[in-house]
C-alpha cells in the first residue's frame, strides 16, 4: 500500500489540530480512535509527544540513480512507470517496472488494490522507497513505499515513531511537529550547570552545549550527513543531553523524596520497653544457629536507624539462602518491645506462610509468654477466619502479621503499626509500596520501611533508583550451605535427566522439577505442568510425584508442600510458586524445563532451592532450541552466566545489561520505565554529573529544580519514592 508520507515540519496550525487537547480545553465531541492511541502511549501533555523519540529514521532526502544501488541498501529512486501488469502464476501479484536514464527496477506487490494499478499506471513518474534485491539480473523491490514524484525532497531525515493500532504515522509525525512548536522548552538548567557531554560549533563557529530545544528538534529531524550509528547508539550529543537531563529529572526527584522523609516522623523503636530481657535478646537466646558476622553488622545498622524519629528506609539485600528472614525477625521484636505493631509482606502465600512458620517457631512461644499474638492475613481465607484476625490486628493483640498483598488492603486496620518490612520487594507494585506507607498516617507518622531482595542491586542501580534509600548488605552465606553445580543440558536429553532423577530418589533425596510460566495463558501453564506431571510419574513408577500450581486452592497447595517437606513425596513438579522462600534442605537436584524462557535472578532464585542441606546438590538448565537447532542470543547469554557463576552479586550485574533496570526492578508493574533514555550501563559519568548537580539544584535553585521534576516526571515522580 502506499504510505502517506509527512513533510519534515509541517504547518503548527494543522499540526495543533490533531494534537492532544490541552486538559483546560472545554468539553467536546468523543476523541477520535487516534486521539485514544495517543492516550494509550501515554502521550498526553505537549512534552510528552516532544520526548516520544524517534525508532528509527528514513533518508527521503536524496534521490539514487537506479545504477547506483546495491543489494541491501534502502534507497529512494524516481523514475517512469514502462509496464504495469498483474501476474497469476505462481502466485497473485502487481509487476511495475520503473526506468531512470541509469537503468529499470522491478517492484513486486503481492497484497494490493486497483487505486495502485492505476497510481502505477504505464507512463506514471513515481518516487519509490524501499530495500533493493538482486544486481547483476536485474534489480527489484518487494512492497516499497511509493508516490507520484514531484516536489521539494525534504531537507531533512524522515522520523519513524514507536506507535500502536489506530495511530497512523503521518498523524503521529504531526502531532510531534504541533507540540514541538508549543512546547516550552526554556532551559531548566542553571547557568553553571553544564553537563559533560560534547560541544558542536555553531554557524558563527563558536563551540557551545546543545540546549533541549535543538537537541530535541535535531532527533526528531536529523540532517542527512549525520553519522546513523550515533543516533542507533545513543551516543550523539544531542542524545547526550536529553541523557543528562533526564537523569538529573530523577535524582531531583529522588533527593526531594529523601529531604521530605527526613522532615518527616516515625516511631522511635528500642528494645527493653517492657520488663525482663529484651525481645531481641530473647529470641537470640532460641535460635538454633549463631549469627553470622554480617548478620550482625546488618542488624545493628537497621536497630540505628528504626531508634530514630525519621522513617527508616532501608534495602536488606543478600544472596539466596544468606538469612535475611533472621535479620527481619530481630527488627520486628526491636518493634514490639518498644510497643508497637510490625508488618510482614511477602508476594506469594507460600513464601508468606514459609516466613510464618519460621517466626511462628521463633517468636510465638516469646510472645505468648506476653499475652500477644501473631496474625496471619492473605487474600484466600475464609471470611470467619479474615475477620478474626482484623480484629486481633485493631485491637493491637497481634503485635506481627505476617501476609501477603492482603495486609495492605483499606479493610486492614493497624492499632499502630511501626515498621514494615517487605520481602522480595521488586516483585510487589509501587502503588502497594506506597499503599503501605500510609497506614500510619491517622498518627501522623509513617512506619519504618525495611525492604528485603536476594537479587542485589548493582552499584550504578542502587546509586539511581535507590538515590533516597540505604542499602545493608549480608555478603556472607552461613556456614554448611553446599556449592551447587549448574548443568546446561539440551531438551533433546530429557530421558538422561529423568534417569538422574531416579537414581537421586533411590539414594533418599528430593527434586524439583519447574516448569515455565507462559504469561500469555493460564491455561497453557497448566497443561505444561500437568503433562509433565503425567510424564514423570508414568517415567518414575513407585515414586510419589507432586504437582503445584498457581490456580490450586491455598489448602491443596498447604497438603501438596506438606508432603514434600516430610520427604514422602519424592519429585514435586512446580510452575514457578516455589521461586522463593521454599526451604527444604533434603532437596538435592533441581531441573528447570525450557530455562531459555526465566529471567536470570529468577533462575538464580529457583536455584537457591536447592543446596540447603549437606548432600551434594546440582541445577539442571534444560533448554530447547529454535529450527536451527540454535539459542537465541540473549537467552545464550542468560544461561552461560548461570553455569560460570554462583554469586547473586554477578549474576544481578549480568543481569541489568541483558534486561535493562526497568524489568530488572519491577517497574513494569508501575506502568512506566523510569528510565527511558538513559543507560546504566554506560552513562555513569552522566549520573555522577546528575546526583552532584541535583544537590546544588535544590539548595540554590529550587524553582528551576521544581520545574525539571515536572517537565520530565510528571506525576511519575510519586513512583520514584517508593
Amino acid at each position: 500500500m502506499p504510505r502517506a508520507r509527512s513533510s519534515a515540519a509541517p504547518a503548527g496550525a494543522e499540526a495543533a489540530r490533531v494534537a492532544v487537547a490541552p486538559a483546560s480545553a472545554p468539553a467536546r465531541a468523543q476523541p477520535s480512535p487516534a486521539q485514544k492511541a495517543l492516550h494509550k502511549l501515554g502521550l498526553v501533555r505537549d512534552i510528552d509527544l516532544a520526548l516520544h523519540l524517534p525508532l528509527r529514521y528514513e533518508d527521503e532526502t536524496r534521490i539514487t540513480p537506479i545504477r547506483n544501488a546495491r543489494d541491501g541498501d534502502s534507497v529512494q529512486i524516481e523514475g517512469t512507470v514502462v509496464a504495469c501488469e498483474v501476474q497469476l502464476r505462481p502466485r497473485r501479484q502487481l509487476l511495475v517496472t520503473v526506468e531512470d536514464e541509469t537503468g529499470s527496477c522491478e517492484l513486486r506487490f503481492f497484497s494490493f488494490y486497483p487505486s495502485h494499478q492505476k497510481t502505477m499506471a504505464v507512463g506514471a513518474r513515481l518516487r519509490v522507497r524501499g530495500e533493493i534485491k538482486g544486481g547483476f539480473w536485474g534489480r527489484q523491490m518487494l512492497h516499497p513505499a511509493f508516490r507520484l514524484a514531484g516536489g521539494e525532497l525534504p531537507a531533512a531525515l524522515t522520523p519513524v515513531y514507536p506507535t500502536v493500532a489506530q495511530l497512523p504515522q503521518a498523524y503521529l509525525r504531526r502531532a510531534v511537529a504541533g507540540a514541538l512548536l508549543r512546547v516550552d522548552l526554556s532551559d531548566t538548567l542553571p547557568p553553571d550547570a553544564d553537563p559533560p557531554v560534547h560541544h558542536f560549533h555553531d554557524q558563527n563557529g563558536v563551540q557551545r552545549l546543545w540546549n533541549l530545544r535543538e537537541a530535541l528538534s535535531f532527533l526528531h529531524h536529523p540532517t542527512p550527513d549525520v553519522a546513523l550509528a550515533t543516533l542507533q547508539d545513543h551516543s550523539h550529543p544531542a542524545w547526550q543531553r536529553l541523557k543528562a537531563e533526564e537523569l538529573l529529572a530523577q535524582q531531583l526527584s529522588q533527593l526531594q523524596s529523601k529531604r521530605e522523609r527526613a522532615r518527616l516522623r516515625a516511631p522511635v523503636l528500642r528494645a527493653g520497653g517492657s520488663a525482663g530481657a529484651p525481645l531481641h535478646e530473647q529470641l537470640l537466646a532460641v535460635l538454633p544457629f549463631a549469627l553470622t558476622g554480617a548478620q550482625r553488622r546488618v542488624g545493628e545498622e537497621i536497630a540505628r536507624d528504626i531508634a530514630r524519629p525519621v522513617p527508616m528506609h532501608r534495602l536488606l539485600q543478600g544472596d539466596v539462602g544468606s538469612g535475611k528472614t533472621v535479620v527481619a525477625a530481630l527488627a520486628a521484636a526491636v518493634c514490639i518491645d518498644a510497643g508497637w505493631q510490625c508488618a510482614l509482606m511477602a508476594p506469594t502465600e507460600i513464601l508468606a506462610e514459609q516466613h510464618f512458620a519460621k517466626l511462628i517457631g521463633w517468636l510465638e512461644p516469646l510472645l505468648a509468654a506476653r499475652g500477644q499474638r501473631v496474625a496471619w492475613l492473605v487474600g484466600g481465607q475464609k471470611k470467619k477466619e479474615r475477620a478474626a484476625m482484623l480484629a486481633l490486628i485493631a485491637s493491637g493483640e497481634a503485635t506481627l502479621v505476617v501476609g501477603t498483598h492482603a495486609v495492605i488492603q483499606d479493610s486492614v486496620q493497624f492499632r499502630n503499626l511501626a515498621l514494615a518490612v517487605i520481602d522480595e520487594q521488586h516483585r510487589f507494585g509501587v502503588a502497594q509500596r506506597l499503599a503501605l506507607r500510609q497506614k500510619l498516617a491517622d498518627h501522623g507518622m509513617e512506619p519504618h520501611l525495611l525492604m528485603m531482595s536476594a537479587t542485589p542491586i548493582p552499584r550504578t542501580l542502587a546509586m539511581s533508583y535507590y538515590a533516597d534509600l540505604d542499602v545493608s548488605t549480608i555478603d556472607e552465606l552461613p556456614p554448611g550451605r553446599t556449592p551447587i553445580v549448574t548443568k546446561l543440558i539440551a531438551d533433546s536429553r530429557k530421558d538422561e535427566v529423568i534417569g538422574r532423577i531416579g537414581a537421586q530418589v533411590a539414594a533418599g533425596r528430593q527434586v524439583y522439577w519447574v516448569c515455565p510460566l507462559i504469561e500469555e495463558s493460564e491455561a497453557l501453564d497448566l497443561s505444561n505442568a500437568t503433562a509433565t506431571h503425567a510424564d514423570l510419574s508414568e517415567a518414575l513408577p513407585g515414586v510419589m510425584v507432586g504437582l503445584l500450581h498457581s490456580r490450586m486452592p491455598g489448602a491443596e497447595k498447604k497438603a501438596v508442600m506438606d508432603l514434600f517437606k516430610s520427604a514422602q513425596m519424592g519429585v514435586l513438579v512446580s510452575t514457578t510458586v516455589i521461586e522463593v522462600g521454599v526451604d527444604v534442605p533434603n532437596a538435592s537436584l533441581m531441573v528447570i524445563e525450557h530455562a531459555e524462557r526465566f529471567g536470570l535472578s529468577q533462575l538464580h532464585q529457583l536455584r537457591g532451592r536447592v543446596g540447603r542441606g549437606a548432600a551434594a546438590s546440582a541445577c539442571v538448565l534444560l533448554y530447547s532450541t529454535n529450527d536451527s537447532g540454535r539459542l537465541g542470543e540473549t537467552a545464550r547469554d542468560r544461561l552461560k552466566a548461570m553455569a560460570e557463576t554462583n554469586d547473586g552479586f554477578e549474576i544481578a550485574r549480568r543481569d541489568l545489561e541483558i534486561r535493562g533496570p526497568g524489568e530488572f526492578l519491577g517497574a513494569r508493574q508501575s506502568g512506566d520505565a523510569l528510565l527511558r533514555f538513559a543507560d546504566l550501563a554506560t552513562d555513569t559519568l552522566l549520573l555522577d554529573w546528575a546526583r552532584e548537580q541535583a544537590v546544588a539544584m535544590l539548595d540554590r535553585h529550587p524553582a528551576l529544580a521544581e520545574r525539571h521534576v515536572q517537565r520530565w516526571l510528571g506525576g511519575k515522580s510519586d513512583y520514584l519514592k517508593a
